[in-house]
């Protein structure tokens, strides 16, 4: 199941099951042709709609555009509300000193260089987990000071990634 956030207030639970899609309850079968890398054409309940994706901040974050109106797009899937039941989604310390693997992983890409200044939920590096992509975000303002891996390298659980000065 996954939760979509619509706008940051409107929350979603939609089930996929090969082509049929359960959205609030309700089966839908949905018919969706992509026109291009960012448009696609999506027919659902006898309604047309125009989709075109005008920021994709990562698979699970980004703004689109639907039949001329903006909204802003957050999706969860099973294992991202399993790491915010367990609280790993975010660290509430006032300052971290370092980011540790949540989960066994690959580090699919590192978003940031030694001696980068970030802030608060700032993408730092990218970690496949179960065939799905999470993306590590600072957990207050600092500076990057040693990054502990690199791209392409298995993590367990609870390795160091990144320590911070």
């Amino acid at each position: 199941m996954l939760k979509v956030t619509v706008n940051g207030n409107n929350e979603f639970d939609i089930q996929l099951s090969g082509e049929k899609m359960t959205i609030k309850g309700k089966e839908v079968l949905p018919d969706l042709v992509k026109i291009s890398e960012t448009r696609y054409h999506l027919i659902l309940n006898h309604k047309s709609y125009r989709i075109n994706i005008l920021e994709k901040r990562s698979e699970k974050d980004l703004t689109v555009e639907v039949n001329g109106n903006k909204y802003d797009l957050g999706i969860k899937d099973r294992y991202d509300q399993l790491l915010h039941e367990m609280g790993m989604d975010t660290m509430t310390a006032a300052k971290a000193d370092f980011i540790k693997a949540p989960m066994p992983g690959l580090v699919i890409n590192i978003l940031v260089k030694e001696g980068d200044e970030v802030e608060k939920d700032t993408p730092l590096l990218i970690l496949e987990a179960m065939k799905m992509e999470n993306i590590l975000k600072a957990t207050s303002h600092g500076t990057v000071d040693q990054i502990k891996v690199n791209i392409k390298d298995a993590v367990e659980k609870n390795q160091l990634l990144i320590s911070f000065k």
